[in-house]
């Protein structure tokens, strides 16, 4: 049965017959190769492909969603001498690693599954529903599965339907999408890549709480308001960098949930945020979730 047929929504960058993703090419001198990467992989990358050009350049091939206004702004921040282009790639090569995809177990009665592989949950068991797109987010991270473990944890200490939860690095929405079906009575999802809202914006919709997220590349820094839940699974320079924003939008009485940490290598991360109570320290394969207070 076709997704349409199962009322499932479609996207862009989903394998389909004759589908075609989005790719953004940006041409370097080998010499900026690295800090061109960077820059990428900051934009919520998955994935960069290098190709030498016959004149000796590089061309830095990744696929950050459709060619939309907030892609086309980040590109227009990019240095004139690193010239870019838009090409479309044959989805059925660039995306063969869904063959390989599989459902990852958060607790013992929630598991992720990939949107297109087939999954019988037994009797009590919850399915998350989740389609990465162009997007970092298949749920299978270890930093994903702490963050959410601890976001569900308090979760169930407060009253159903009234936590107001903020992710920050969205992704694909999935730990947004999670608070909303287990307990939160909306989510704010935010991430500098152009691809995640909409790519969140479709997990809400196959997850049934389409109408409780809110997902836009909105900074930080322009978040208003004041939220029970703040969950942030970025790495730690950029968590030191948002450190006094992301108290800020934390309310009185509410809970930080940092991760996209090393275990053994989280305490300049504890500094920058100030006066706090640590009140949890989650590990898992060589990752750490912290939840303060």
């Amino acid at each position: 049965m076709s997704d349409e047929a199962a009322g499932r929504p479609t996207m862009p960058g989903v394998v389909r017959a004759h589908d075609v993703v989005r790719n953004l090419v940006l041409t370097v001198d080998a010499g900026d190769l690295e800090l061109a990467a960077d820059e990428l992989w900051g934009w919520g990358a998955v994935a960069i492909e290098e190709r030498t050009t016959h004149d000796g350049r590089v061309e830095l091939w990744t696929a950050l969603g459709d060619e939309d206004d907030d892609l086309v702004a980040l590109v227009a921040t990019l240095p004139t001498h690193w010239p870019h282009r838009f090409a479309d790639v044959d989805a059925s090569v660039s995306e063969t690693w869904r063959a390989f995809a599989r459902p990852t177990r958060i607790t013992e009665s929630l598991v992720c599954v990939p949107a297109w592989v087939a999954y019988e949950a037994p009797v009590g068991e919850e399915v998350l529903l989740v389609e990465p797109g162009a997007t970092f987010g298949l749920g299978d991270h270890p930093t994903t599965v702490l963050t959410m473990r601890a976001m569900l944890a308090e979760l169930s200490a407060r009253t159903p339907g009234e936590p107001t939860v903020l992710d920050v690095g969205c992704g694909s929405g999935v730990l947004a999408v999670a608070a909303c079906r287990f307990g939160a009575a909306r989510a704010v999802a935010i991430d500098i890549s152009p691809a995640s809202p909409a790519v969140t914006r479709v997990n809400a919709e196959l997850n049934g709480v389409g109408e409780r997220i809110t997902a836009s590349c909105t900074p930080l820094p322009e978040i208003t308001g004041r939220y029970d839940l703040v969950l942030a699974n970025i790495l730690a320079p950029t968590l030191i960098e948002l450190a006094d924003d992301l108290r800020r939008v934390t309310a009185p009485g509410g809970v930080l949930i940092l991760s996209g940490l090393l275990d053994g290598h989280y305490d300049h991360v504890i500094a920058a945020l100030g006066e706090h109570e640590l009140s949890a320290i989650d590990r898992l394969d060589g990752w750490v979730a912290l939840t303060i207070r």
